[in-house]
C-alpha cells in the first residue's frame, strides 16, 4: 500500500548517533546520496543514506507521480472532456429547450416536505 510520506533518510539517524546534540545543522547532498552534518566544533561529517542499495524505500509523492503521469494525465484528460461535453450540453438545453422542460428539470421535488 502506497503511503506518500517524506522519505526518511538514513544519514540522519547515523549522524544523530555518532554525535547528538553536537550537531549544528545538517543538509542533504542528493548529488552524493549523503548527509552532511556542520558539528558545533566546527568540524563537518557525512553520512550516507541508503544502507542497502537494494532496499525498497516507501513511496512520494513525487514517485507516484514520476511512475503514474501517464495514467493521471489520462484521467484529468477526461474528466476535462466530461466537464466540457456536460457544460455544452446545459447550454443547448438552455438555449432550445421550451420554458416548461427548464421548469420540470429545475423544480425541486421535495419542496411539498
Amino acid at each position: 500500500m502506497i503511503t506518500l510520506q517524506r522519505r526518511h533518510l538514513a544519514g540522519h539517524d547515523i549522524l544523530l548517533a555518532r554525535h547528538g546534540n553536537h550537531i549544528c545543522s545538517m543538509r542533504v547532498d542528493r548529488d552524493n546520496d549523503q548527509v552532511v552534518a556542520w558539528l558545533d566544533d566546527g568540524s563537518v561529517d557525512s553520512a550516507p543514506n541508503l544502507i542497502a542499495p537494494g532496499i525498497k524505500l516507501p513511496e512520494t509523492v513525487g514517485s507516484v507521480l514520476r511512475e503514474d503521469w501517464k495514467l493521471l494525465t489520462a484521467w484529468a484528460g477526461m474528466a476535462t472532456a466530461m466537464g466540457v461535453l456536460m457544460a455544452g450540453a446545459a447550454v443547448v438545453l438552455g438555449a432550445t429547450a421550451d420554458p416548461a422542460t427548464l421548469e420540470m428539470l429545475t423544480a425541486n421535488p421535495y419542496s411539498a416536505y
